[in-house]
């Protein structure tokens, strides 16, 4: 080979070497494509009349995929039968919709995709595409707006469905269990403002569904529901507001089942208040029973203390409103034994009481074989109160600021339904200063009594509580430092607690309203707040 050829081929060898070693590395730099995709054909075109196709093909300018299409999109009417929407996990330059279902005569349909459309590399959504069109010669173009509220929370869930059922002939209340709507929107994840939009004018009944399982029928049990109360007419310039809320079940008890060696567990849906179970038939020679409720669960126990003769025997369960007969048969199964421990250890806010509960059911206490000091040793008086229904003894005391105290209870101070009693027992719990807690006044305007008023955290979950029947004014004293939500309930019925609704009785939720952000409350600070409660 010549010098000149060598030098040739050593060239060509370098350059492709160096192209090689160019195609390994990683390109750098650039913007960051923030870019949505583009719609650049639609076959059949958007908002077509007549429609009459088996397939719908919308052409995008770049490689996209669906994302979260069981949540995020929204068809009205509802199809019996979904369409068959294509790509699902991989990309495609274009969106397949195969019709499955025979669709409805003289009807304007609605695709809603939400923001599951999204481009392959970034992930950017195109917002909000809707696909619309009509099997008759126009498309309908009324609407339906509004928001969404909660009953009972400050902020409203997402991915709330807003429904309209035709009412017709044929209508009844009921069909929000069985059927599914004539028209239907999604508020999605961002907002809780509704819009149900290509409707045609009619008369309608307008329900909201946080819909659990997605299948646009109404299961108390899981869904929470909220309705405008009668019907309303579109067209019309209204704008509608819904409360959620959750149905409280009529009462009902469910099988019961052997958990202990005499104790016996009644799950139940409801509320259980002045419910009694009895024995139908000859119970053994000096029975007696006892009936607790699980804090935690919505389940009652049964206690006994003889055994049946029989391998089974009949219960009757009722309230003032509901009977039912339920048989039990009986099986083995661990003996319950006696535990008493604490109910809130550490330290003791003001205005709470020392409690103590145990796992089988007290029968008896002797405070004689109680004593109660405090750090000096010197003797506190106390009483005592018997909750029966969660098994616990309060023992409230006068708290002093800043003390510690102890509490000693002797051998058969507490003793249960089967005669256990309690060994020595040693229980410590303390206070802390009247400066480490913050007060509140709660100034109420335009208040319509009786009210409960009550300070809330993040979750809703009640942490102080005042009832009051004509005072425009609530004081929260030797409150724990933290944020708290301040809100009213409005007491319709005076029965001191939150009464949810009923769909089937059209009966809305108790109002509840929330104040404006309230200050953090702080250690030795007095708030003083004025509450305005709107109409």
């Amino acid at each position: 080979m010549s010098a000149n050829s060598f030098r040739i081929y050593f060239g060509i060898f370098l350059v492709l070497l160096t192209l090689g070693c160019a195609s390994r590395g990683r390109p750098t730099g650039g913007p960051k494509d923030d870019t949505p995709p583009v719609i650049i054909q639609a076959n059949p075109e958007n908002y077509t009349t007549n429609f009459n196709a088996e397939e719908i093909r919308i052409y995008f300018d770049e490689y996209i995929k669906i994302k979260d299409l069981r949540k995020q999109l929204i068809i009205s009417p509802p199809m019996d039968t979904e369409p068959d929407i294509r790509p699902l996990g991989t990309a495609s330059r274009y969106i397949s919709i195969k019709i499955k279902d025979t669709l409805e005569a003289n009807a304007t349909y609605a695709l809603n995709f939400g923001q599951s459309i999204v481009d392959n590399n970034e992930e950017n959504p195109y917002p909000y595409y809707r696909y619309v069109f009509s099997t008759g010669e126009i498309i309908d173009s009324l609407s339906v707006k509004g928001q969404i509220l909660d009953a009972e929370n400050r902020n409203a869930d997402t991915f709330v469905s807003v429904m309209l059922y035709e009412v017709d002939s044929s209508y009844t209340d009921s069909l929000v269990y069985k059927q599914k709507p004539k028209y239907i929107t999604n508020t999605l994840d961002s907002i809780t403002t509704f819009s149900i939009d290509n409707i045609k004018a009619g008369k309608y009944k307008l329900v909201a569904l946080k819909d659990e399982n997605s299948n646009f029928t109404y299961q108390p049990k899981v869904d929470k529901i909220g309705f405008y109360e009668g019907i309303i007419e579109v067209p019309k310039d209204t704008l509608y507001t819904i409360k959620l809320f959750e149905e409280t079940p009529e009462f009902k008890i469910l099988r019961p089942g052997q958990v202990g060696e005499k104790r016996i567990i009644f799950p139940y849906e409801g509320d259980p208040e002045g419910v009694k179970i009895e024995v139908s038939g000859e119970t053994p020679k000096d029975y007696i029973t006892r009936l607790t409720r699980d804090k935690d669960k919505d389940s009652l126990y049964y206690w006994y203390n003889a055994k049946f003769e029989a391998d089974s025997t009949v219960f009757i369960v009722k309230n003032k409103k509901y009977t039912d007969t339920l048989v039990h048969k009986f099986r083995n199964a661990d003996k319950d034994s006696l535990v008493i421990s604490v109910v809130k250890s550490g330290t003791l806010n003001f205005g709470e009481d020392f409690k103590l509960e145990g796992t089988t059911p007290f029968s008896k206490i002797d405070k004689s074989k109680i004593k109660i000091i405090n750090k000096d040793s010197l003797d506190v008086p106390f009483t005592v109160k018997y909750d029966s229904l969660y098994n616990q003894y309060a023992f409230p005391i006068d708290l002093q600021e800043d003390e510690s105290y102890k509490m000693k209870l002797l051998p058969g101070a507490l003793e249960d339904m089967y005669a256990t009693q309690n060994d020595t027992l040693d229980f410590n719990f303390r206070t802390k200063k009247k400066s480490d807690y913050g007060n509140i006044r709660v100034n109420l305007v335009n208040a319509k009594f009786p009210l409960i008023v009550q300070l809330v955290d993040d979750n809703g979950e009640v942490e102080y509580e005042e009832y009051t029947t004509e005072s425009s004014t609530v004081d929260f004293t030797d409150l724990e430092p933290k944020q708290y939500f301040l809100r009213a309930i409005f007491d319709t019925n005076k029965n001191r607690k939150f009464d949810s609704g009923d769909y089937l009785k059209q009966q809305q939720p108790e109002r509840i309203s929330y104040s404006k952000p309230i200050d953090i409350v702080r250690a030795n600070f007095d708030n003083i707040i004025e509450f305005i409660l709107l109409d």
